[in-house]
């Protein structure tokens, strides 16, 4: 019997480890691999089109400066499917498409239209991307010519679309940031829609992709967002003005901040800034019929004044507080009006509300919420408070 002491046994141990961690077998250098920032998928006659956003690393470098080279290239592939579509992409990509750094997911308009199921199954099931990148809808152009845009002031055009939507979300309220994994949820809901954000080019499209797009002072073509895009299942069905967009964010409780205009007293405009936002949204059944009712708080100061009004005075700041709440009111209902009329589609997510209201109503008419949604009676109260007119109360004080 062979007798093994304590500092063998640890030497043991030890090399045990060293054999086990040593080495990575599916290691990949990263001069290996070409990282996908951007990624767009098309319709075309003959399946899908798949276009790439890829750094080119020698561009972006601080270090050096700027060649003829862009800092950025796209390439394109066309398959029966989308998984063969991006295979063939190593057949002129110099290295292997590397999504694991993927920013943004570009869904040209008319393959939503016919449907993204496909493209979900695709990006979730594949354990190589991460899930927190967000997805657009293109407007009015592919999701290859999106890509295919030089952006100014930020080298790489998927970090641009990306701070652009985050950005509007927090300051204007007409966007939405939605990654893969919230959006295969509603999809696969059956008592909400889905909207994403939609993004267009807006200018000259031809000079997008040229390097003359970013030499100007006035960029000849922009990436713009336009507002909110509206899912039926999974099916694109239309589209959110700016206005119906920022709507359906107060509705979602997502206003972190956005401005409101609506005439003064007599002539003229003025403008607040909305600081705070909290919407609730219940439900009731009565006689098995449903009804919804939504109640908003909203915080805001005022941001600019083009009118003789006297802010000093107590009945100014009714004034301004119904007449905010007033435009508010407006605006989310005509939004309302919208998706029940024009899109038939429960984005804002009703059939939740009355689901977790009472389950045994719900589950008597959810078999017909297609027909009953746009019938819904939708009661809205908008209740708004002014914190502060600013520094100078009068406008025509120092006159």
């Amino acid at each position: 019997m062979i007798k093994i002491t304590k500092t063998k046994a640890v030497i043991i141990i030890f090399i045990s480890f060293c054999i086990l961690l040593s080495g990575c077998w599916s290691k990949r250098e990263l001069n290996e691999l070409a990282i996908v920032v951007g990624a767009g998928i098309d319709k075309v006659d003959n399946g899908f089109e798949v276009s790439v956003q890829i750094v080119n690393p020698s561009e972006i470098s601080s270090q050096k400066p700027s060649s003829s080279q862009a800092t950025v290239i796209t390439y394109h592939a066309t398959g029966e499917s989308i998984f063969e579509a991006i295979r063939k992409l190593t057949t002129i990509t110099p290295r292997k498409a590397y999504f694991a750094h993927l920013q943004v997911l570009i869904l040209g308009d008319k393959l939503a239209i016919e449907g993204i199921n496909d493209v979900i199954d695709l990006f979730v099931r594949d354990p190589e991307t991460r899930n927190d990148f967000v997805v657009l809808v293109s407007h009015e152009s592919t999701a290859k010519e999106i890509l295919n845009v030089l952006t100014p002031i930020e080298k790489i055009p998927a970090n641009k679309m990306l701070y652009s939507l985050q950005g509007t979300e927090k300051a204007w309220g007409s966007t939405l940031s939605i990654n893969i994994d919230e959006l295969a949820t509603i999809i696969n809901s059956e008592k909400k829609s889905a909207v994403l954000p939609a993004i267009e080019i807006q200018g000259d499209k031809q000079l997008g992709p040229d390097k003359k797009n970013v030499e100007k002072i006035e960029t000849p073509a922009i990436l713009k967002y336009i507002g909110l895009s509206v899912f039926k299942q999974d099916r694109l069905v239309g589209f959110l003005t700016e206005e119906d967009s920022k709507s359906f964010n107060f509705l979602n409780d997502n206003i972190k901040s956005t401005v409101i205009v609506f005439t003064c007293p007599k002539a003229g405009k003025l403008t607040t800034e909305i600081t705070d936002s909290t919407t609730k949204i219940k439900g009731t059944f009565k006689n098995n019929t449903p009804r919804i009712n939504i109640k908003i708080h909203i915080d805001q100061n005022v941001g600019e004044v083009q009118c003789d009004i006297d802010l000093n005075d107590s009945k100014t700041t009714e004034y301004i507080n119904k007449k905010a709440a007033q435009t508010i009111k407006s605006q989310i209902k005509k939004m309302i009006t919208t998706i029940q009329q024009s899109y038939s589609s429960d984005i804002v997510g009703f059939g939740e509300v009355l689901y977790r209201e009472d389950y045994k109503a719900w589950k008597n008419i959810k078999d017909d919420w297609s027909t009953i949604f746009p019938e819904l009676e939708v009661e809205i109260e908008v209740y708004v408070n002014t914190n502060s007119v600013g520094t100078v109360n009068n406008w025509r004080s120092w006159e």
